[in-house]
């Protein structure tokens, strides 16, 4: 029983965490053993973490899967994320190499980055709000994979691209206010899809279920996999996503007029892109998720 009630990280240790799809250096103030999908999820460690440089009212409590060893494998992860993540333009630079000049643009480039973070906090928050039949998908769902441990059949048919595929040919009698950002939204939505999946819009009970997918699928993107149940998921953490980028707040309203319009989309549809049924977890399965 120990064992199951073993913590990885401990109080005062500097990690990485995950905030989105991005990692960000952060301080752990406290530890604890709790339901990790309140009210009656699985337990499991969480840990009260601090963000540097970020306010106090943005300090959370998260599942371990959130949190990395701060080592040079997951710096270099930070890194690489940071790269390719929309609105970042500059690399953050290697930690290798102990030369003056190189240490004084390492402390350059942290102080820009917690100026970034410090700029963020100060953002108004942005409301995507989620229709309530679609909200009550999302409430099933959690019961069914965390309490019932049954799963999203993959894969899925209408899969992401496929549903934005119908979306946007919904739209072709319909003339749009700027077809070219239109494009852009759908685009950039299947983006920030293969992005999180793996990271963010998975439950813990789904987690081996993607590496067994990914490894029978390796050709294949996350959104050619996953279906509307997982892409509702994502419109929950768009919020979030994009008060993370460097957008102004015409392009904001632009994006989120569009995600509105999607969802609104989705609710009309629901019954075509988001399934009733899910398919019980075997036992290998479950043995393997609970080792």
């Amino acid at each position: 029983m120990t064992s199951k009630r073993q913590m990885t990280f401990e109080a005062n240790e500097t990690v990485l965490c995950f905030h989105g799809p991005l990692l960000y250096e952060a301080k752990i103030l406290k530890t604890d053993w709790r339901s990790l999908d309140p009210p009656h999820g699985e337990e499991g460690p969480v840990y009260l973490v601090h963000y540097r440089g970020w306010k106090q009212t943005w300090d959370e409590w998260v599942p371990e899967s959130r949190a990395l060893k701060w080592n040079e494998a997951n710096l270099a992860k930070q890194a690489s994320l940071k790269e390719s993540y929309p609105g970042k333009k500059k690399a953050v630079p290697k930690t290798s190499g102990s030369t003056e000049s190189s240490d004084r643009g390492k402390k350059r480039a942290k102080d820009t980055s917690v100026d970034k973070e410090e700029e963020f906090t100060k953002r108004p928050e942005i409301k995507v709000p989620i229709p309530d039949s679609l909200k009550a998908q999302l409430v099933d769902e959690w019961e069914n994979i965390t309490k019932n441990q049954q799963l999203v059949p993959l894969p899925k048919t209408p899969n992401v691209v496929q549903i934005l595929d119908m979306y946007r040919d919904s739209k072709k009698d319909k003339k749009t206010k700027n077809d070219e950002i239109f494009q852009e939204v759908l685009s950039g939505v299947k983006t920030y899809f293969d992005k999180c999946l793996g990271n963010m819009l998975l439950y813990r009970f789904e987690r081996q279920q993607y590496v067994d997918i990914r490894k029978k699928y390796p050709g294949k993107e996350d959104s050619e996999i996953y279906g509307g149940e997982h892409l509702l998921r994502l419109f929950v953490q768009f919020p979030m996503l994009i008060a993370h980028t460097q957008m102004d707040q015409d392009s904001i309203n632009a994006l989120r007029e569009n995600l509105v319009d999607i969802l609104k989309w989705m609710q009309k549809n629901h019954k075509d892109l988001i399934l009733s049924e899910y398919e019980n977890a075997s036992p290998a399965y479950q043995s393997i998720v609970k080792s």
